[in-house]
């Protein structure tokens, strides 16, 4: 894997930020049934994200008025029902790539259902620039809103506030990329002069992404870490994780709690390079106290129970 930096990255929604292939077939399949459209299976729902979904579902409708109405009904009940899970592992991805990029969200799905999302999972201050189906339905088209836009390189480095005063150069096909996990996807940044970089856990494989002009195709989510993050660049964002408490008695859960509160807490303190807290490092004299604190037989017991 030969890395290939990234400026500008911008996502894709469904299938690359979250998993989709249940959740999306839910929705639509009650939208099908309702209007009578003939998509019945799972399978033909996938082949409409050949290319562009809704030029897809136009073609497949008898004319304008249904394809206006099924568009209006599914855009409604995607805002009502749609509530997908996030691919595991994209989190610490976007967190580490918002202090060393400009990153945007490209969907055909509703800007209010991307808005939840992102705020279900804080990462709404991540993305600097978001571009939803209700808003762009074309996505080659939303890829040249973007570059077309004089402060396109401004970003959000998980904070609320965007830069200011830093100068930005005009972006290039050399430095923006979509991150996506289909072949109308792929088509459609290739069409507007941006890098594509595939996913191979959304609608499409690996071999197909490539094919259709992607240059590099992530197994894990990491990986997009290693391929698009510059070298020497800002450091990750710390976001503190409670530890799981595995299952066991009360008694014991209760005592290894205590025992674990006794350890010093580091302060926290808002990132230089994105706004999200990280832990200061304990020093030499806390972590003598924190020895002191419970007989290390115990302190270990209570750290194998609370680690599960």
């Amino acid at each position: 894997m030969s890395a290939r930096p990234a400026t500008r990255i911008v996502f894709d929604l469904d299938g690359t930020l979250v998993q989709t292939r249940i959740a999306s077939w839910e929705v639509f399949r009650d939208v099908q049934q309702e209007f009578g459209l003939g998509i019945d299976t799972v399978e033909d729902f996938f082949t409409h994200f050949e290319g562009n979904f809704f030029a897809s579902l136009r073609a497949h409708c008898r004319d304008e008025e249904l394809a206006d109405a099924v568009i209006a009904r599914f855009f409604a009940r995607l805002e009502a029902d749609y509530r997908p899970l996030l691919v595991p592992g994209m989190s610490d991805v976007v967190h580490a790539l918002a202090p060393r990029a400009t990153l945007a969200v490209l969907s055909s799905n509703a800007t209010s259902v991307i808005r939840r999302v992102l705020d279900d999972n804080g990462l709404q201050f991540c993305f600097a620039h978001v571009f939803g189906g209700d808003v762009e339905p074309d996505k080659s088209a939303g890829l040249r809103r973007f570059l077309a836009d004089a402060a396109q390189g401004v970003g959000r480095r998980c904070a609320p506030s965007f830069d200011e005063g830093g100068e930005d150069a005009e972006a290039t096909a050399a430095d923006t990329v979509l991150v996506t996990d289909t072949i109308g996807d792929a088509e459609a940044a290739l069409a507007a002069g941006v890098r594509v970089v595939g996913v191979s856990w959304g609608m499409h494989s690996a071999e197909r992404l490539r094919a259709a002009g992607a240059e590099f195709v992530a197994v894990w989510p990491q990986e997009l870490i290693a391929y698009l993050a510059a070298p020497g660049a800002a450091e990750v964002c710390g976001v503190p994780m409670a530890p799981t408490i595995s299952a066991g008695r009360p008694a014991e859960i209760r005592r290894a709690r205590r025992l674990s509160a006794t350890r010093a807490q580091p302060p926290v303190k808002p990132s230089s390079a994105c706004g999200c807290p990280v832990r200061e490092a304990v020093s030499p004299s806390v972590a003598a106290t924190v020895t002191a604190a419970a007989p290390a037989t115990e302190l270990r017991a209570a750290m194998r129970m609370i680690a599960g």
